[in-house]
């Protein structure tokens, strides 16, 4: 059992054959991807609360200081976004952070919400309307938070990081590997398109890793619900001064997710954190989402690369690279995964519709 497991009732076990042999994999038994896909987004950082205080994470600020986007600066990123050719409304914030921090509360309350997701609905409407698919990811949520929203998002998402238990995530606000499943779980229960990934270089090993990779695999087995997994490095800032990840450990690991995943879930890389280049041949065919108008909020030491840069990396690969929408396409095509207020936003006869349209038929 995970750390955590029990206490969230997540019934998932270490196959230690399966970790076994998939620590014998490397770059050499996975082949490259036939094309490359990214989406074109707005990241909107919704508030900069949260309740956990992870010591590589630059995105919190401490009570106090942390700030809460009003209605109208989420519909101006929209609009800009709108503008620039984007179909994604990337939302993020820290877990349950009016739980924390009394400031949001009593923000979210004058203005008319009890809760951070109830606030989170009213930004998903206003992305729908600017011409924006919201694609949310607010950390560990309960079922009926994610129900709460899911109806307007046309995919969420949350980081598992890794199924160990590191001092990394430690102290009295630490995260459980048992809560991350859960909220992986819960996607997979409310049939939600759903991104998650693993976090490379906090202390964990070679063992950890697999074993959180192979987690992610059976739950996408019970359910079907993810879309894709990331395997991203961490990055030194200004709260963390390790070094990221050797090359050879982020291609291993990358391997790794190659060939533990079925076909159908795409590997992800984020290029302005890893060195997406040499990791092309371990199975990379995804460059996450990329926003022309807006800083990684998450990372922001490390500016989203250009669209030219993109089809860089994809001619130096040989391959083709596409755009794609936050849901991928086999689950617009298979019924009960999409709410029918997101399948709306992409049949209408607006602009917005005939840009989502245009990205599914390129």
């Amino acid at each position: 059992m995970f750390p955590g497991a029990d206490e969230y009732s997540v019934d998932l076990r270490v196959n230690e054959a399966a970790v076994d042999e998939l620590l014998s994999v490397g770059p050499a038994d996975v082949t490259a991807a036939a094309e490359l896909t990214f989406a074109r987004n707005v990241f909107i950082p919704l508030t900069t609360a949260c309740r956990y205080t992870c010591t590589y994470c630059t995105y919190y600020d401490v009570p106090g200081e942390a700030t809460l986007l009003s209605p109208s600066e989420v519909r101006k990123i929209c609009d800009r976004g709108a503008d620039a050719g984007c179909t994604e409304a990337l939302f993020t914030f820290g877990d349950d952070p009016d739980d924390r921090y009394t400031a949001v509360h009593d923000q979210l309350a004058e203005w008319g919400h009890d809760s951070i997701h109830s606030y989170l609905r009213e930004a998903c409407e206003i992305a729908l309307d600017a011409g924006l698919l919201p694609h949310a990811n607010p950390g560990d949520q309960t079922r009926e938070q994610m129900a709460q929203v899911a109806d307007l998002n046309a995919s969420m998402g949350v980081m598992l990081e890794t199924t160990a238990d590191l001092q990394a995530h430690g102290g009295p606000r630490g995260k459980s590997p048992g809560q991350r499943l859960h909220t992986i779980r819960t996607a997979g229960e409310l049939a939600v398109p759903f991104t998650t990934g693993i976090l490379v270089g906090i202390g964990e090993t070679r063992r950890d890793r697999a074993e959180s990779l192979l987690a992610i695999r059976d739950l996408h087995e019970r359910y079907g619900h993810i879309q894709e997994v990331i395997v991203q490095p961490v990055s030194p800032n200004e709260r963390w001064k390790e070094p990221g990840p050797a090359l050879e450990t982020l291609r291993e690991t990358t391997a790794m997710a190659r060939h533990c995943l079925p076909e159908t879930v795409s590997v992800q890389s984020p290029p302005n954190l890893a060195p997406v280049r040499d990791l092309l041949d371990c199975g990379v065919d995804d460059l996450g989402g990329v926003s022309p108008v807006t800083d990684d909020h998450v990372n922001p030491d490390y500016a989203w690369p250009a669209l030219r840069e993109l089809e860089s990396i994809a001619a130096e690969a040989g391959v083709p690279l596409s755009e794609r929408l936050p849901v991928y396409e086999r689950f617009l095509t298979e019924p009960g995964w999409v709410s029918e207020r997101v399948h709306k936003a992409i049949d209408a006869d607006t602009e917005a519709g005939a840009r989502y349209r245009a990205v599914l038929a390129d």
